[in-house]
């Protein structure tokens, strides 16, 4: 970073998807968090903590609303449906770029391990612009999860994607990573690949992860599977070549069995099994298959990405006492300064 800033304004972006039975335990511990980094002049008093509803169908939202009438720190931001984790995030993250020095973003499920934030300013304050929380193990995973996360990871590092491991979306970044971040306008995100290509100095800070605090997780296997390949396939071509090598490869084999067939036939041994010669249409038809739904997959992202559409829609912005008293403080700066200026 270009200075140090002493006492940064911090906004805690946490995206929610019916999160009612864990909000307000949430809402609780962040609001101890962010009043202990205060009394420490680690951080701002002017910091909140921005919850966004992605289209919640349980009280998510009222629970949102009613802690910002009584708790300075909350703001609530609802978006108009439901546009999926990372949109959600997104539109957390620009909405607290303007009024932020730092945000660190931070799923609701009380998982990610809270006493990580203090870590996370103190890095930023000795010059870091992006901190990545990673984890330490996986001992609390299922071995099925364990092993298919850290499979995704080596895939995604042999694809060529530079991407963090074990680091999900639990990170801080400056004002300035965030203002490059609106640069990116694909419509496909996956902010673990898209942050690590800003190339700002950045650091990782390691924590146990614990069990959900209440209610069920949001990433079933199926959101889990498509969530992977949306990442594979947003940053790499690899796949495509890979179908274009086996297209190489069995066109290598095809000559040779042509070769084999030539032999036979002069050989006068021209009769062949039933079985060889059904395995073999099946075989490459589902080879075939399998190919033109990889390149309809990235023709797909083609088409999303061409027609430009919002990722998200805000539908209700309800700002924090602590954002109020920001903004009060800059007219007044503002109205000293055109005051000197005349003078």
């Amino acid at each position: 970073m270009d200075s140090i800033i002493s006492n940064p304004v911090l906004t805690l972006v946490i995206p929610c998807y019916n999160e009612e039975e864990v909000l307000p335990e949430t809402i609780s511990r962040l609001t101890v968090i962010l009043e202990e980094l205060a009394e420490s002049q680690l951080i701002s008093k002017h910091s909140k903590m921005l919850f966004v509803d992605d289209g919640s169908r349980d009280q998510t939202w009222d629970i949102i609303a009613s802690y910002n009438q009584n708790n300075p720190f909350v703001s609530g931001l609802k978006l108009a449906k439901n546009a999926g984790h990372q949109n959600a995030l997104l539109s957390g993250l620009m909405e607290a770029k303007e009024t932020s020095d730092c945000v660190i973003s931070v799923d609701a499920d009380l998982q990610d391990d809270l006493n990580a934030i203090r870590e996370f300013i103190i890095k930023f304050k000795e010059g870091y612009d992006i901190v990545y929380g990673v984890r330490k193990s996986r001992t609390t995973d299922t071995f099925f999860k364990r092993s298919t996360a850290q499979g995704f990871y080596r895939v995604m590092s042999k694809m060529g994607v530079n991407i963090v491991y074990n680091h999900a979306d639990y990170r801080l970044m400056s004002k300035r990573v965030l203002q490059e971040l609106s640069n990116f306008k694909e419509v496909n995100l996956f902010l673990r690949g898209l942050v690590p290509l800003i190339g700002y100095r950045s650091t990782e800070v390691y924590y146990d992860r614990h069990e959900r605090f209440a209610g069920e997780s949001k990433y079933p296997l199926k959101k889990m599977l498509a969530f992977a390949f949306d990442g594979i396939t947003s940053f790499s071509i690899t796949p495509i070549r890979l179908i274009s090598a086996v297209g190489f490869a069995m066109f290598g084999i095809s000559l040779l069995i042509a070769v084999y067939t030539i032999i036979s036939k002069l050989l006068g041994t021209t009769v062949w099994g039933w079985s060889s010669l059904m395995l073999s249409i099946w075989f490459i038809g589902g080879l075939q298959l399998v190919a033109l739904g990889l390149i309809g997959e990235y023709i797909g992202k083609i088409y999303k990405e061409v027609k430009q559409r919002p990722k998200y829609i805000i539908e209700t912005l309800l700002n924090s006492q602590s954002t109020l008293d920001t903004e009060n403080t800059k007219k007044v700066k503002n109205s000293e300064r055109e005051a000197v200026a005349v003078q």
